[in-house]
């Protein structure tokens, strides 16, 4: 089975460029430094998984011609991955279905209180169009044929999620630190996404020289950064890395299968 991961947004939490157009020392000539939130997809032919509802998910679906959605998964509470989630209202009203969403304890109560029209009745009009499901270590879809593993990563001061899928590919677009005891489950990867947000240090996330010691350790074929400030031009930040590390761009496609 044909098995593909979109990277749909790979921006930071304002994107690039900024609101009022500010590119910062992105060349704005070059589309790969246009830069939406980040959100992932698992692509299958009958299937489609989403990771994180990101303020840009409607253009993102749009822009990748995503006409389905199976599932959501969420790595983290904040509103750059949780904010779009009411633009996914139109998979219920075209399916009649609830849509099974994955998060941990954290990130399901942020979701229930801020969003809680998408999960419990509030109105006679407005059915909710979401279950909240309880999050596993291991989840099976599609006959086996897509097997997504998580385990917790520190985000600054909270914790988020690394995905782990048909152990070839982890994504884990925000995090500041994973504990070495857990290096294991992403040893030798295919591919891994991984959040890299300037070259300067940052108390949330991972920054430029300290996703290079990592993948000293963790020996991945191909590192993608994503979650990139608009401090990062492409160009300029593909010539300073090694060549099994290259910088993300919004639609970038990755065959796990």
């Amino acid at each position: 089975m044909s098995l593909k991961f979109i990277i749909l947004g790979c921006g930071s939490s304002l994107g690039v460029p900024r609101i009022d157009g500010d590119f910062g020392n992105c060349n704005p000539k070059n589309k790969k430094n246009t830069r939406t939130r980040c959100s992932a997809l698992i692509k299958s032919k009958n299937f489609n998984i989403l990771i994180d509802t990101s303020p840009d998910v409607r253009h993102q679906f749009l822009q990748n011609k995503i006409k389905s959605l199976g599932c959501i998964f969420y790595t983290h509470q904040h509103g750059d991955q949780t904010h779009g989630i009411n633009d996914l209202r139109y998979f219920y009203l075209k399916s009649k279905k609830q849509i099974p969403v994955y998060a941990n304890n954290s990130t399901s109560d942020y979701l229930l209180n801020t969003f809680k029209y998408c999960f419990k009745k509030t109105s006679n009009f407005y059915p909710p169009i979401m279950k909240l499901k309880i999050l596993k270590k291991k989840h099976k879809f599609i006959n086996n044929n897509i097997i997504i593993k998580s385990f917790n990563v520190s985000h600054g001061s909270i914790n988020s999620l690394c995905y782990v899928v048909n152990d070839k590919l982890a994504y884990a677009s925000d995090v500041s630190h994973i504990n070495k005891k857990d290096y294991s489950k992403i040893y030798k990867l295919k591919y891994f996404i991984i959040d890299c947000l300037r070259e300067e240090p940052h108390p949330s996330h991972y920054n430029l020289n300290k996703i290079l010691e990592l993948i000293k350790e963790i020996k991945p074929n191909k590192t993608i950064l994503t979650n990139l400030h608009n401090t990062l031009d492409y160009d300029e930040l593909k010539k300073k890395l090694p060549k099994s590390v290259i910088p993300a761009y919004d639609g970038m496609k990755l065959l796990i299968n």
